[in-house]
């Protein structure tokens, strides 16, 4: 966006919807980690770095490959990788291809954590989100995070 472009400004309902979105998004996110860590010890990146390991069969991504999936900085990946790698949940292996790269291996107590932590965590997601919706409701929620997330890759 170039300085000399005027700002288009949101109007009353456009304002009042994107208030509620950052909010619903905010305490939707506080809610999900607090009783995730509550019930298995595992944070919400804990158990977005796990999930995006269980997603590939070998159980594995380099270090970049899982900062593109989170779309976090590789600062926060390499961080929260030692942490979990510290509990034995991960662990970090170095690329023979590639002197600076490295793989995350899940571990077998990694996928435990996940496995015991998975039902729980479901059950919140549907209790917090889904069952206060229609089926008409789940369907537009599904085109419109479709559509937002299509303008995004277009960036």
């Amino acid at each position: 966006m170039t300085a000399m472009r005027t700002t288009r400004w949101l109007d009353d309902e456009e304002q009042r919807t994107w208030r509620a979105w950052v909010d619903v998004n905010a305490q939707l996110s506080a809610r999900l980690n607090r009783e995730l860590q509550a019930a298995s010890g595992l944070s919400l990146s804990d158990y977005e770095i796990l999930v995006a390991l269980t997603d590939v069969p070998e159980r594995s991504l380099r270090m970049y490959e899982l900062g593109e999936r989170l779309q976090w900085e590789k600062s926060r990946v390499s961080k929260q990788v030692s942490r979990m790698e510290a509990r034995g949940l991960l662990r970090r292996r170095h690329c023979a291809d590639d002197r600076r790269g490295a793989f995350v291996d899940l571990t077998d107590e990694g996928q435990a954590a996940i496995h015991a932590a998975a039902p729980g965590h479901v059950a919140l997601v549907r209790e917090l989100f889904f069952d206060g919706l229609s089926a008409d409701q789940v369907r537009s929620l599904g085109r419109f995070a479709t559509t937002v997330l299509e303008r995004l890759r277009e960036d």
